[in-house]
């Protein structure tokens, strides 16, 4: 059985779910809410010690942290394969996810996403000094992703990596925001990966059910 643990409006959930959803392994998805008042419960937290999302159980394996889940996922079930054989071009996937967990994350989906977006809808102004604060990172983060990217489908070319699941889940929220749409017109290349891979049958069937 393999079962992850968390609650879908998380983009690091979603991009563990597209891992899966690409290989073509079926699981099962169970909520856990780490903002719920008092935190998540103490049965999550004997499985994640840091009370983040999200946990893989695949029969009694219990493993955490996202990129460790997301190539053990490539590694552990057959299907397509979702790490370059290259050298070169894995070192350029893993420089890919450093980038968004280092840079991306917080930046683009706290800083100027939740602040935009999400506040705003309990009738909550967004903290404009935030957001402008932010700007200079997106910007280097939106210019580093365009740079690091590949011409073809994907963003190391042909090949659907772990990046692009890891990326795309970020990047749809972020493109949501005024903020977003802007940079994102100045990096064509991110822009018409991003529409593209919304279309994948993958991003659809991990569309959130609740609000983000």
């Amino acid at each position: 059985m393999i079962e992850l643990l968390g609650s879908d409006y998380s983009v690091y959930v979603r991009s563990a779910r597209l891992a899966l959803a690409e290989k073509g392994v079926s699981y099962r998805l169970s909520a856990v809410d780490v903002f719920a008042p008092g935190g998540p419960p103490d049965a999550y937290l004997a499985l994640n010690p840091f009370a983040k999302i999200p946990t893989l159980n695949h029969d009694g394996f219990v493993l955490y942290e996202s990129g460790a889940i997301l190539r053990y996922v490539d590694e552990a079930f057959e299907g397509p394969a979702l790490q370059p054989a290259d050298k070169r071009e894995r070192a350029r996937m893993n420089q890919i996810l450093s980038v968004l967990d280092a840079y991306a994350y917080t930046t683009l989906v706290w800083e100027i996403f939740v602040e935009r977006i999400v506040k705003t809808r309990g009738g909550n102004p967004s903290d404009e000094v935030r957001i402008s604060s932010a700007m200079g990172q997106a910007r280097r983060v939106v210019t580093a992703l365009e740079t690091l990217s590949q011409a073809g489908p994907f963003l190391l070319g042909e090949q659907l990596t772990l990046a692009d699941c890891h990326a795309a889940p970020m990047l749809h929220l972020f493109s949501q925001t005024e903020e977003g749409e802007l940079l994102l017109k100045g990096a064509p290349g991110l822009a018409g990966w991003l529409d593209s891979f919304r279309s994948r049958p993958s991003f659809v069937e991990t569309e959130p059910a609740s609000a983000v």
